[in-house]
């Protein structure tokens, strides 16, 4: 289960398929036309449709919490599986009033970590209630789980970060260089080839760093010859940027942004150093995919981004919230074209070895199948 079917299509791309070889898996993600068809062609597997909001919504909560619940009691799955918080709430909640044997629940960020006052105390009190429901539950980073631990919102018996981390791995063989895609796209966007470009993937949200960035990239403008990629949709509920921000992000010549792409490997290709100022993160799959395309990563010291990147190694690491760490560590990388090199052969090196599809898959197959060794004991 997931809250939004773009979810399941992009961050769980392959691993359905890869686990129906073993077992009849059921998705089950709210719809929309576009991604919704695309599980069901590419990952082979039964698809069901129950719509979920990503905020709180009593009344369609409650109505989503019985569409769950009714489908468990017909279909008595043996493991209910969830992924996002809205999707785990209540599919934790409706597997559990259900008998449902196994229920487990993969933790991928917590929303509540940058919040502040009574919102934080709700959005605290559902995360325990799901844990409180589920068997077991899987931080896709050591760092998700030590917070967990820290904030006493779950036992350490349920706890579990499977393989390396991750919740879905990286297919490296897709995510390789390709210089005729840097080239094409270079030029279609007016890079020109003295120009250093400076990207960034993900929700274009304050959490995100991006005021940050953009106080950093005022500064770096005024060193060196440089232009901002930012590839993702502007976040409209939990964090959102300012007006003034969102309308400079638009006409800014020097930012270049494409808004959302499903397949965001040439803009990768597009870059010469990725920077990832991100507050709060569970294991983040755009780190992974900029170290696989083999681009120097400038990335904050938090949870899952220091389980990727190992300092002055794979990438660097920077303090969050600073927006002269980030002018700092962009400026020594744009001045040692050798460090570049280095960092980013190292970084695709780990990645290949530590983070790949088939590492993240295999753990959840085997996970799976020591669970249902318990109850049939």
């Amino acid at each position: 289960m997931t809250t939004a079917a773009v979810t399941m299509n992009i961050v769980l791309k392959g691993q359905l398929s890869y686990l129906s070889r073993e077992f009849d898996i059921t998705g089950i993600t709210s719809y929309d036309p576009k991604h919704f068809e695309e599980i069901r062609s590419r990952e082979k597997i039964s698809l069901m449709a129950v719509e979920m909001e990503r905020t709180i919504s009593p009344l369609k909560d409650l109505k989503s919490l019985w569409q769950l619940f009714s489908i468990f009691r017909k279909d008595k799955p043996h493991i209910v599986h969830t992924h996002t918080p809205k999707a785990g709430l209540l599919g934790m909640l409706a597997a559990y009033l259900a008998g449902v044997e196994i229920k487990i629940h993969t933790v991928g960020g917590i929303p509540w970590m940058e919040v502040k006052g009574a919102k934080r105390g709700l959005l605290k009190a559902m995360e325990k209630l799901t844990y409180a429901c589920a068997d077991r539950i899987y931080p896709n980073s050591k760092g998700l789980m030590q917070f967990i631990i820290n904030e006493k919102i779950c036992p350490l018996s349920k706890l579990k970060v499977l393989g390396n981390g991750g919740s879905n791995g990286i297919n490296t063989s897709h995510f390789t260089r390709n210089e005729n895609d840097r080239q094409r796209l270079r030029a279609q966007y007016n890079i020109g080839d003295d120009e250093m470009l400076l990207g960034f993937v993900g929700r274009i949200a304050r959490e995100k760093g991006i005021t940050e960035w953009l106080e950093a990239f005022d500064l770096l403008r005024q060193k060196y010859k440089v232009k901002i990629l930012l590839v993702g949709l502007f976040e409209k509920t939990y964090g959102g940027l300012s007006e003034e921000t969102e309308d400079r992000i638009l006409n800014d010549p020097y930012i270049v942004y494409p808004g959302r792409a499903d397949d965001v490997r040439p803009f990768y290709a597009m870059m010469d150093i990725f920077v990832f100022p991100s507050y709060r993160e569970g294991f983040p799959n755009a780190v992974l995919e900029a170290c696989a395309m083999e681009l120097p990563v400038i990335a904050t010291d938090i949870n899952g981004c220091n389980e990727i990147i190992e300092d002055k190694v794979s990438g660097l690491l920077i303090p969050p919230k600073s927006s002269s760490a980030i002018e700092n560590a962009v400026s020594l990388l744009i001045d040692r074209p050798e460090m570049r090199k280095a960092l980013a052969m190292s970084a695709r090196a780990a990645v290949v070895e530590k983070f790949s599809n088939e590492i993240v898959w295999n753990a959840v197959r085997e996970e799976y199948q020591i669970l249902l060794e318990e109850i049939q004991k």
